[in-house]
């Protein structure tokens, strides 16, 4: 490792939510700072203006906060290296530019898109590597006058040596060597005078000093091109860097939207937990041993290391998130998680914000901690809480001809002296001992009509909070 203070950094164009992927590569630089005391950075890339709006800015910062993940400089913290948005260092990257093309390190090309797109359809009919041929790399200063007086603008391009070999270990892949052959002269600045990429992330992680490049293997092969404009830029150490595998669905194929959702928001709305996120997670890609699945996230900053980042495609598989997140609903004392079933619940149109609402969810939520997978499945339940809920279709059809049995219950339990769990399951047992009755037909039907549904908290615990008076009028008012 480099010496002195270990400064990593996460660095996410603001175009939406963050995909998981990302979500996965700020993970593993926030570890790595936290484990050795260094600093982990966000820095926004938001050159692209036309990908980037406030609410998406604003959505980075609210899913990185959401994970726990947070920044020692960045937007809204600040720090000595800033700004922080890539929009806001335009001046930095103009005096990088203009500084290479005075070193010969950059040189105009005056190449229209469709004369590069002709030459890449040629090369590639021909068999030939497609990436551009160097048409501009030396032009005398009369061919430069005459496109200028053309009116061409002009993208400024990297002059890639010839004859070299650009080589890096890789904490992750091991050494890397690259041919400067294989490195066509690239773009660092686009004729409307925008940075690329190479430019701009090469530039700051310098400027920021950047010890420690953590990001996806779709980098790679970005990373001799940003070697190479750090020796032009005179910057001798190289930071270490680890690229990470790629998030494969189940079916092998890259993850992406065609799969399914690939947002931290979404798993957020579906209600999965930050703590069960995280640590899924960790283990795309890492292991510490074969047996050990569950982590905090102390555990985590202790037990974490890059060498232990395999290079295999990690497959992001939804039922052992569900897990792990079943796991990390069980943990939660009942008071914690029916403070995380409001907004939940609220969501899905439920008043559970009220007063009443916060007291009913504290009063069930200890029925559902062994219940749930994600929290989304709360609202289903707990609905016939807050207010009679018509039967779906297969309560309906339960319901069917068990009128008399179901005034019959009322009728029990309207003599139960005392409302509590107890006395009800009691009660309700005698009614179906004298139907001759096995539980499940005994009970269904009294769920059915009380829930609208057949899947609910234990009915016997439900009837209770639910209340006697409320009790009695959904099962008497049954069709």
């Amino acid at each position: 490792m480099p010496s002195g203070t270990v400064r990593t950094r996460i660095a996410p164009a603001p175009s939406g939510s963050i995909h998981v992927g990302n979500a996965r590569t700020a993970l593993y630089n926030w570890l790595l700072a936290r484990q050795h005391g260094g600093v982990f950075v966000l820095r926004v890339e938001d050159t692209d203006q036309s990908r980037v709006t406030q609410d998406a800015f604003e959505a980075v910062l609210e899913d990185l906060r959401w994970l726990g993940l947070d920044w020692d400089e960045g937007p809204e913290v600040g720090g000595e290296y800033g700004p922080y948005r890539q929009s806001e260092r335009s001046d930095r990257y103009r005096a990088v530019a203009a500084a290479l093309e005075d070193t010969g390190h950059a040189y105009r090309c005056y190449c229209t898109a469709e004369e590069l797109s002709q030459r890449r359809a040629r090369a590639q009919s021909a068999r030939r590597t497609p990436g551009y041929d160097g048409r501009c790399r030396n032009l005398t200063d009369a061919e430069r006058a005459a496109f200028e007086s053309e009116g061409r603008s002009f993208a400024l391009r990297f002059r890639v040596p010839e004859d070299r070999t650009i080589a890096f270990v890789d904490v992750v892949r091991g050494p890397i060597a690259t041919r400067s052959d294989q490195i066509p002269d690239f773009v660092v600045r686009r004729s409307d005078g925008s940075p690329t990429y190479m430019l701009a992330a090469a530039v700051d992680d310098m400027a920021m000093e950047i010890t420690h490049i953590i990001r996806g293997e779709d980098l790679v092969a970005a990373t001799p091109r940003q070697l190479l404009i750090r020796e032009a830029m005179g910057v001798t150490e190289t930071p270490v860097f680890a690229h990470l595998p790629l998030l494969v669905a189940p079916d092998g194929k890259p993850l992406s939207k065609r799969w399914g959702d690939v947002a931290v928001s979404a798993y957020r709305r579906m209600g999965f937990l930050p703590e069960a996120l995280v640590n899924y997670l960790a283990l795309l890609g890492w292991s510490f041993d074969e047996k050990t699945n569950i982590f905090s996230v102390d555990e985590l900053i202790t037990k974490f290391t890059l060498e232990r980042v395999t290079r295999n495609p990690a497959i992001f598989d939804i039922p052992k998130l569900e897990w792990l997140n079943a796991h990390y609903i069980r943990l939660l004392p009942p008071e914690a998680l029916a403070e995380r079933l409001v907004g939940v619940c609220a969501d899905a149109g439920l008043p559970a914000g009220s007063d009443e609402g916060k007291r009913l969810l504290g009063l069930v939520a200890p029925l559902l901690s062994e219940r749930l997978k994600r929290l989304e499945e709360a609202p289903p339940m707990v609905r016939f809480l807050f207010g009679p809920v018509p039967p779906d279709a297969k309560a309906a059809k339960l319901l069917d001809g068990k009128r008399p049995y179901l005034e019959e219950v009322a009728g029990a339990l309207g003599g139960v002296e005392e409302w509590a769990a107890g006395t009800i399951e009691e009660t309700l047992r005698r009614v179906a001992t004298e139907w001759d009755l096995k539980p499940k037909q005994a009970f269904q039907p009294i769920r059915a009509a009380v829930t609208g549904t057949l899947v609910s908290p234990p009915l016997f615990e439900s009837l209770e909070i639910l209340g006697r008076a409320e009790t009695l009028a959904r099962l008497t008012s049954t069709p």
